[in-house]
C-alpha cells in the first residue's frame, strides 16, 4: 500500500464530538498531501500545522512531536499509522521489501515511541494508538512478512502498556479490509489482484477506523482501551 500516513494528534481535554477540537499536528512522507489536508482542516475551522515526516528517520518524529510542543505547549495523544504492506510470496525473496517493512512498521514505530515517551512522562500525561493490523491475529500465505511486522507491533505496544503505568494510555487499533490504496503497493501481480478484488467486495471505509480511534480517545483518563479490531462483518 502506499504508506498510511503517521498522523500526530495533538490535542486540548476537550476533544468535542462535532468537530472534536482537536489541534493537529500532521506527519507523512508527501508534502503536498500534507499542505492540502491542512488547508481543508483550517477552512473548516479546525487547527492543523504539518511537517513532512519519514518514520524510518528517528530525526523525523523527534521533529514531529518537538514541532506540537513549540507551537501548542503540549502533545497529547501520538497516533501512529505508518505502514506498508509490500505482500509477496517467500518464495519471490523481495528482501528488500522485507526490510522495507520491517523499517517502516516496526522501526517507525519504535521511533515515535522513542520521541513521545520522554514528553509523555515530563507530562505526567499521554497517549499512544498504534495502528496494527488484523494480521497481527492470522497470518495467510503471502502475508508472512507483513504479518510478522505486525506481530511486533502488537508485541511492542503491549510491553508498552504494562510499563506505561497509572498515566499514560495505550491503544492498539487493528483494521481489517479498508478501503485505501494497500494493494498498490505490492509488486506481484496476483497479490495485488486478489487483494484489490477483496477491497472492491467488502472494504469498509476509513473513517470506520478513525471513529474507533476517536472512541479510545474520548474515553476518561482513567480508562485505557487497549485493542480494537476493525474489520468487515463480511471478513472471515
Amino acid at each position: 500500500m502506499r504508506s498510511r500516513e503517521w498522523w500526530d494528534r495533538s490535542r486540548r481535554s476537550g476533544w468535542r464530538r462535532c468537530g472534536r477540537g482537536a489541534r493537529l499536528v500532521l506527519g507523512a512522507r508527501r508534502s503536498e498531501c500534507l499542505a492540502e489536508l491542512a488547508d481543508r482542516i483550517e477552512k473548516a475551522g479546525g487547527t492543523a500545522v504539518w511537517i513532512r515526516t519519514d518514520v524510518t528517520w528517528r530525526e523525523d518524529l523527534q521533529a514531529l512531536v518537538a514541532l506540537a510542543g513549540e507551537r501548542f505547549g503540549r502533545l497529547d495523544v501520538l497516533v501512529g499509522n505508518a505502514g506498508v504492506g509490500t505482500v509477496s510470496p517467500l518464495d519471490d525473496l523481495r528482501v528488500e521489501e522485507w526490510d522495507h517493512m520491517v523499517d517502516v512498521n516496526v522501526k517507525g514505530v519504535l521511533h515515535g515511541i522513542g520521541a513521545a515517551l520522554p514528553v509523555f512522562r515530563a507530562q505526567g500525561t499521554g497517549h499512544f494508538v498504534t495502528t496494527a493490523s488484523t494480521a497481527a491475529f492470522r497470518i495467510v500465505p503471502t502475508m508472512a512478512v507483513y504479518a510478522g511486522t505486525k506481530f511486533a507491533v502488537r508485541a511492542i505496544c503491549e510491553g508498552l502498556r504494562q510499563e506505561a503505568g497509572d498515566s499514560l494510555r495505550v491503544t492498539t487499533v487493528s483494521p481489517g479490509a479498508t478501503a485505501t490504496d494497500f494493494a498498490e503497493a505490492s509488486t506481484n501481480s496476483q497479490v495485488r489482484a486478489e487483494i484489490t478484488k477483496m477491497r472492491d467486495d467488502i472494504a469498509i471505509p476509513p473513517d470506520a477506523i478513525a471513529r474507533a480511534i476517536a472512541f479510545a480517545i474520548e474515553q476518561p483518563a482513567t480508562v485505557d482501551v487497549n485493542d480494537i479490531v476493525v474489520r468487515p462483518t463480511a471478513q472471515s
